[in-house]
C-alpha cells in the first residue's frame, strides 16, 4: 500500500496530514507547518513518520510560486512524488460552473470536494440540499452548491484583514482587541464587532438566497482559522434568522477534498 501525504498550503498556515485508508479514505491527525523554516520542520516530521522512499504527495498551493519551489526542494530527498491537483469543469460529480472552471482557486474547489464528501456521508445524492461552504481563513470564501453544481460563491477580506485594513486606511483607528457586543460604546468592540457582523452577515445573505432562489435551507458548513472568533456571531445571526439546521464544523475541508483526489486519481494503491 502506497503513503499519501496531503498538503494544504495557505496563505497564513500550512496544513498536512498522512491519508488514512478507508472506506472513506480520510486525513489523519493534522500537522501544522510554518512558512518559516518549512524545509527543517519537513524533514524533522517525515523523519519521525519513516515513509517509504516515492510516497505520494497532494498539494492545494495558494501561497505561491517561490512556496512550491521550496516545498519541491524540501521535499527532494524522499524521492516523494508530487501531485498538484488543479479545478476542473467535472470531478467526482461536482460541476464546476465557474465561468472559466481552471481560474477557480484550487483551495475553493477542494473545499467544495472536502464538503460534499461530508453531505453525502449524510444523505443520498438524489436527496442532497444544497451546501453552502463558508471557510474563514487569511481571506474568508462562502461558496455554493445545487444539485452538485458550483453556482458560484463570494470572496471577502478575512476576519483579520479587515481589522488591519482599518488601521492602513485610516488615521486614528487601532488594531483592535475588543469584545464582540451587540451595541458596543468603544472603539475596540465596535471595530471588533462591526467585523464579526460582516463575516456573519455574508453568510447569512448567501443562505438567504439559496433558501429564495431554490426554495431549501442548505446545510452549512463552516471552516478555517478564524471560525473560533466567529462562532458566536454566527450562531447568533442564524438563531435570529429561524434557523432550524445545524451549522456543521468541519476541522479542514481542503484536505478532505485532497483525500477524494488522492483515493479517485490512485484507487489501486488503497
Amino acid at each position: 500500500m502506497s503513503a499519501h501525504l496531503l498538503i494544504d498550503a495557505g496563505n497564513t498556515r500550512i496544513k498536512a496530514a498522512w491519508l488514512e485508508p478507508g472506506p472513506p479514505a480520510a486525513p489523519g491527525a493534522i500537522h501544522h507547518l510554518d512558512h518559516n523554516g518549512l524545509a527543517a520542520a519537513l524533514t524533522d516530521w517525515l523523519g519521525a513518520a519513516r515513509p517509504a522512499p516515492g510516497f505520494h504527495v497532494w498539494i492545494s498551493n495558494v501561497a505561491g510560486a517561490a512556496f512550491a519551489q521550496r516545498l519541491t526542494a524540501a521535499l527532494a530527498p524522499w524521492r516523494a512524488e508530487l501531485h498538484w491537483p488543479r479545478p476542473s469543469a467535472t470531478f467526482d460529480r461536482l460541476h464546476n460552473e465557474y465561468e472559466r472552471p481552471e481560474q477557480l482557486g484550487v483551495d475553493r474547489w477542494l473545499g467544495l470536494l472536502g464538503a460534499l464528501a461530508h453531505a453525502r456521508r449524510q444523505q443520498a445524492d438524489a436527496a442532497l440540499p444544497p451546501v453552502l461552504l463558508a471557510h474563514f481563513g487569511t481571506a474568508t470564501t462562502i461558496d455554493a452548491v445545487v444539485g452538485q453544481r458550483f453556482i458560484g460563491g463570494l470572496i471577502l477580506p478575512g476576519y483579520s484583514l479587515m481589522l488591519e485594513a482599518l488601521v492602513n486606511g485610516t488615521a486614528a483607528l487601532p488594531l483592535a482587541t475588543g469584545q464582540q457586543q451587540a451595541f458596543p460604546r468603544n472603539t475596540h468592540d465596535a471595530i471588533v464587532s462591526g467585523v464579526a457582523a460582516a463575516q456573519a452577515g455574508a453568510v447569512l445573505r448567501q443562505r438567504a438566497r439559496l433558501m429564495h432562489e431554490f426554495g431549501q435551507a442548505p446545510l452549512l458548513f463552516v471552516a478555517g482559522g478564524a471560525w473560533p472568533v466567529l462562532a458566536g456571531e454566527l450562531r447568533t445571526q442564524l438563531d435570529q434568522a429561524g434557523s432550524t439546521s445545524p451549522l456543521q464544523v468541519v476541522d479542514n475541508p481542503v484536505l478532505d477534498g485532497l483525500a477524494r483526489v488522492a483515493t479517485l486519481s490512485h484507487p489501486f494503491s488503497f
